[in-house]
């Protein structure tokens, strides 16, 4: 119950600030208020969707991965490389994905059978794809794929709004989270690592095999958004995203994921990445620096922090009376 009431708190907390967020912007500027604004949301923050639902897994289970910008970029850059070299899609997508999952599950492996900090793992795991980024080629790499041009331009028009056909992947990523976390034996073993690792592994949990899982899923979908984002961007460039993991975590803890592990939604997540979208969306209306976005960002996760800190207090007192 406990878990329940923090979880419908912060996810409650979350959409009504996305919404406040949209209302200042719409009262305060010209066209805010329109179905194009909100579509933009998803249109430029997919690729972010989906990398912060994988984190959002690691978060849960009391696990941190930052290694995902360093596989968003290395994503970009090798398909890049390997369609430029005449490799078909078919082969390369798949490819780059079953690197991801593969660089994630070690990490997730370390970690659990060599007792490996999550930050050091992962963070070895960054610096490696990061170099291997510069292995490749430290200059932009241009996509000119027929299939890869189709997926950048191919979009449903709503008048003069459009979405585009890449937002509907990570949608279904979404949706597919969500049950897995809430309907699945694998879901529920997620939050039991989180909440008490030790008491899940009594419980006859597979407590080892699901914390490697846990990594191997974040970078899987790491490298999806990183293919999303080479659709977006059409090249591949070593230093591209740099900071990405900050994003992903500052969303996730926005959308109402506890550091501390054992509470988390993705549809919070979710909202949490469209949160910073509106706020880069109001600072690009009131045409200030860039990195004002970062401090508004900064300043709603201390009170995201302080505000699930103070829920969790209120909880230990109501269960000790």
């Amino acid at each position: 119950m406990k878990k329940l009431q923090i979880k419908n708190l912060n996810l409650f907390i979350t959409i009504v600030m996305f919404i406040l967020l949209f209302t200042l912007g719409s009262l305060r500027y010209d066209r805010f208020f329109s179905l194009s604004t909100f579509l933009n949301l998803f249109n430029n923050f997919s690729y972010l969707i989906i990398v912060a639902v994988g984190v959002t897994f690691v978060l849960i289970t009391g696990g941190i991965d930052i290694s995902v910008s360093s596989t968003v970029a290395f994503t970009c850059v090798f398909s890049a490389f390997l369609l430029q070299k005449g490799w078909t899609p078919l082969i390369v997508i798949p490819l780059v994905l079953l690197i991801g999952a593969t660089v994630g599950a070690g990490i997730g492996y370390i970690i659990q059978y060599y007792k490996i900090q999550p930050f050091i793992a992962s963070l070895t795991g960054m610096f490696f794809m990061r170099g291997m980024c510069a292995v490749i080629s430290t200059e932009s790499i241009p996509i000119t794929n027929k299939f890869y041009m189709t997926m950048a331009l191919s979009k449903i028009q709503f008048g003069r709004a459009k979405l585009y056909y890449y937002v509907f992947i990570a949608l279904i990523i979404v949706a597919i989270a969500y049950f897995v976390l809430k309907y699945t034996r694998f879901g529920r073993t997620v939050y039991a690592i989180g909440s008490n690792a030790q008491s899940a592994e009594l419980m006859g949990l597979p407590v080892a095999r699901v914390s490697v899982a846990v990594y191997a899923i974040s970078g899987f979908l790491a490298a999806l958004g990183g293919v999303i984002f080479s659709f977006f961007t059409l090249a591949g460039y070593s230093l591209q995203n740099m900071g990405l993991e900050m994003d992903v975590i500052s969303s996730a803890v926005i959308g109402g994921t506890l550091l501390t592990g054992g509470v988390g939604n993705v549809i919070g997540t979710m909202f949490g990445v469209l949160i910073q979208g509106v706020i880069q969306a109001i600072v690009v209306f009131q045409n200030l620096n860039t990195w004002w976005t970062k401090v508004t960002v900064a300043a709603l996760l201390c009170l995201f922090i302080v505000i699930q800190r103070l829920v969790l207090n209120q909880t230990e007192k109501k269960k000790n009376i």
